[in-house]
């Protein structure tokens, strides 16, 4: 099997999610890859804004260049693939892909809805139509198309071509043993909070501000870090301009992400009532868990299917809900209870376990 496209595992680590759970199952998987370079945010910007669209053309087909050329050299080697993975944000490369590779089976990680995510972000009209033909060409040009929950499945023009593959968390991820599920906390010391993200509206950065300023008011002790950028970021700011113990970052390295959340006691999801913020189960949530955080997050369908029992739920856009949580965690023993919860679901979210799907897909096409 080969990995294809111009994504960046980097930054976005989900096809390293699906390589490293498929090689743990069995399966050979060559990478292919040449990443772009771009960011979720500057892909949709460059959508959303045509005149941007230079930009990614070229430096597009000068990375597919390099893909034919790796292509062609790993053929000589060993003949044609059984099955192509696309990477994750590989609109454009699972064209490419079924041109160079048409008997083989093609599976897209269609983890983003263009014009879905566009709709999320403010665009309208003719933007958020064009990005929705890109994404029904995308998939049509897949075998099988994998997505991260049932509701995204269901977007899909064929919904029987589609297969759902939770996101987890990379090894990489699993920086330390958990926390000991009953390590004592002393009453008057602060509990440590950490929320990392683009500030997009799915995310609800403004509740958690929210929840966090009431909080403290009302006599929680916390120390909250803020990571990232994005368009709520101001507001947030501003809502939490008079309130102790928030620290803000605009960036944190992906290699270092891992221990840096791993140093907090919570870790918050997202918790908007968008369309979209109700349709996903975001990368935070898998990564907190996996770094040994208390995750809490909002109460949606495939959030509470995917992770119910491993994570603190609270109703979407609720930030009352939110800041009594965070009330309820600073109290030892409830943190500890939590901690418990959360550790039971650690493993579930490893790249081997969370690939059985795909892996059972291609056994089955005889394509592992």
């Amino acid at each position: 099997m080969i990995a294809f496209g111009t994504y960046d595992a980097a930054r976005h680590p989900r096809t390293a999610v699906l390589v490293d759970g498929l090689r743990a199952h069995g399966v050979k998987v060559t990478e292919l890859n040449r990443p772009l370079g771009f960011s979720t945010a500057e892909r949709v910007r460059m959508l959303q804004q045509p005149w941007r669209l230079p930009v990614l053309a070229a430096r597009l087909l000068r990375c597919w260049a390099g893909l034919v050329g790796d292509m062609v050299r790993l053929r000589r080697a060993e003949g044609s693939p059984g099955a192509v993975l696309v990477g994750y944000l590989g609109h454009f490369d699972v064209l490419l892909a079924r041109l160079l590779y048409p008997r083989s089976v093609v599976v897209l990680d269609h983890l983003v809805f263009a014009g879905d995510t566009a709709a999320d972000r403010g665009a309208a009209g003719l933007r958020v139509r064009l990005l929705t033909g890109l994404d029904r060409l995308a998939v049509s040009c897949a075998d099988v198309v994998v997505t991260d929950t049932e509701e995204h499945r269901l977007m899909l023009p064929d919904p029987d071509k589609g297969l759902v593959v939770l996101v987890g968390a990379p090894d990489a991820w699993r920086v330390a043993p958990a926390r000991p599920l009953v390590e004592p906390v002393e009453t008057a010391g602060e509990l440590s909070v950490v929320f990392f993200g683009l500030y997009t509206p799915l995310q609800g950065a403004p509740v958690i501000a929210e929840a966090v300023r009431d909080a403290v008011a009302a006599g929680a002790a916390l120390r909250v870090t803020m990571v990232g950028a994005g368009q709520d970021l101001p507001r947030a700011r501003e809502i939490l301009a008079r309130t102790p113990g928030v620290t803000w970052h605009d960036w944190v390295e992906p290699g270092e992400l891992p221990a840096f959340v791993a140093e907090h006691q919570v870790c918050l999801g997202i918790f908007s009532d968008t369309p979209k913020g109700l349709r996903v189960v975001p990368n935070k949530v898998y990564q907190g868990l996996a770094a040994g955080c208390v995750v809490v997050t909002s109460d949606t369908p495939p959030q509470r299917r995917a992770l119910g029992e491993s994570v603190e739920l609270v109703p979407a856009a609720d930030p009352g809900a939110l800041a009594a949580e965070l009330i309820r965690l600073c109290d030892p023993a409830m943190l500890a209870a939590a901690r418990v919860r959360a550790a039971r679901g650690r493993d579930q979210i490893r790249p081997q376990v969370v690939t059985e799907p795909l892996a059972a897909e291609l056994r089955g096409r005889g394509a592992s």
